[in-house]
């Protein structure tokens, strides 16, 4: 029996296929309870939060979707868990953090005019008196963490949630770490290696165009282009 005639079955009643639905998603569960583990909570509480969420996504379901059942649930499962983390207090932020990343942020902007450029972590945490470390912990403390499910716009009867607009929004802490971490790595890199990824991204320039300014092939450019970057990435994964 497939996943849509189960799920008819479901909203009819039937708790048996009901059941079955879980036990054929356990997997997609899990893979998602994976992404928030090491949060203070027991992977197999998150996975019954999981539960939760996937059994709502049963229930809401239109078996006229031309759309998986399992593109359907994740969000819900994932925002059933963000919920619960969220709720139970695990990411709340506290007031002192709050009020140093304000500080954070208002630093930057200073320095950011009187130097003509955006500021390096030593720079701000000189400027404040506070660690590198201190700046990274609000920084990171500072993202507001939704329902991925959250109504932003309801009319005509169909609602728009969060997760359809999470590509036009962007998280300003978020992308100001990323930088500062993606310096750090650039700066690690040998001198020929940063003069690729120089013209490459920064310069705009074809392979062929840096294989001539070094004097090597640009087949020799596309492979040391590739390996440098998987080596940045693992840096920055670190």
């Amino acid at each position: 029996m497939d996943t849509i005639e189960l799920i008819r079955r479901a909203k009819l009643g039937d708790r048996q296929a009901r059941d079955l639905v879980v036990t054929e998603n356990v997997g997609l569960v899990w893979s998602i309870v994976r992404r928030f583990l090491g949060r203070g909570h027991e992977a197999e509480d998150l996975y019954q939060i999981g539960c939760i969420g996937l059994l709502k996504a049963v229930d809401k379901f239109d078996t006229a979707y031309d759309v998986k059942f399992s593109t359907y649930a994740v969000p819900m499962i994932t925002g059933e868990i963000k919920r619960f983390l969220r709720d139970d207090g695990m990411i709340k932020v506290s007031r002192s953090l709050k009020e140093t990343a304000m500080k954070i942020r208002t630093a930057k902007d200073e320095l950011e005019k009187r130097y003509g450029r955006e500021p390096t972590l030593e720079e701000i945490g000189e400027e404040l008196a506070i660690t590198r470390e201190e700046i990274v912990l609000a920084l990171e403390s500072g993202a507001e963490v939704e329902s991925l499910y959250k109504t932003i716009y309801q009319g005509d009867g169909n609602a728009i949630y969060l997760i359809d607009k999470l590509e036009e929004t962007k998280d300003d802490n978020e992308a100001m770490l990323n930088r500062y971490a993606l310096r750090e790595v650039f700066a690690q890199l040998e001198e020929k290696e940063q003069a690729i990824i120089r013209m490459r991204y920064f310069e705009e320039r074809t392979q062929t165009e840096v294989a001539k300014e070094l004097g090597i092939s640009q087949v020799q450019v596309s492979r040391l282009e590739k390996r440098i970057l998987l080596a940045m990435r693992e840096k920055m994964m670190m």
